[in-house]
């Protein structure tokens, strides 16, 4: 659940980082909305690949590798300059993360007797509309952090 959470806070942090990452960088909203649908794509296609992969290594080896993976992608976001970069970290992200939600369900389909699983899933769902409370808050302090260790607002979110 909180890697869920932390997969739809960072979904979203990119629209909360627009605010200042378009300015800072000279992103029109044309290519700020090019790049973000970039991850989408990406994740659309390499989720089945994927996917085989979880079944050929192992849930948690693969889960893992995705969360880590993602992370640091996520993390070099701080470092993009050019929309081409831009574009290739959310592509990358998407690559990344594709296969995460359903391979939990499958990882929780061989865990889980089918009595119990409805209710594993459910609270590994409720981190969706979860992360829309969570993210607000940490968001708007993040972006506050503006101008501490020569880092914007958005290179902190």
């Amino acid at each position: 659940m909180l890697c869920y959470l932390l997969a739809f806070i960072d979904r979203g942090n990119v629209g909360m980082a627009s605010l200042q990452m378009n300015h800072d960088l000279g992103l029109t909203a044309r290519v700020f909305g090019f790049g973000s649908s970039l991850f989408f794509v990406s994740y659309f296609f390499f989720e089945v690949p994927s996917n085989l992969a979880l079944q050929r290594y192992g849930a948690r080896i693969w889960i893992a590798r995705i969360m880590i993976t993602w992370g640091l992608l996520s993390a070099g976001m701080m470092f993009v300059q050019t929309p081409m970069q831009f574009y290739v970290l959310r592509f990358l992200l998407g690559v990344a993360e594709a296969g995460f939600y359903p391979g939990v369900i499958y990882y929780f389909s061989s865990w889980f007797p089918p009595c119990h699983r409805g209710r594993a899933v459910s609270r590994f769902y409720v981190a969706s509309p979860l992360s829309s409370v969570v993210m607000g808050g940490i968001s708007g302090w993040l972006l506050g952090l503006d101008g501490h260790a020569d880092l914007q607002g958005w290179q902190w979110l």
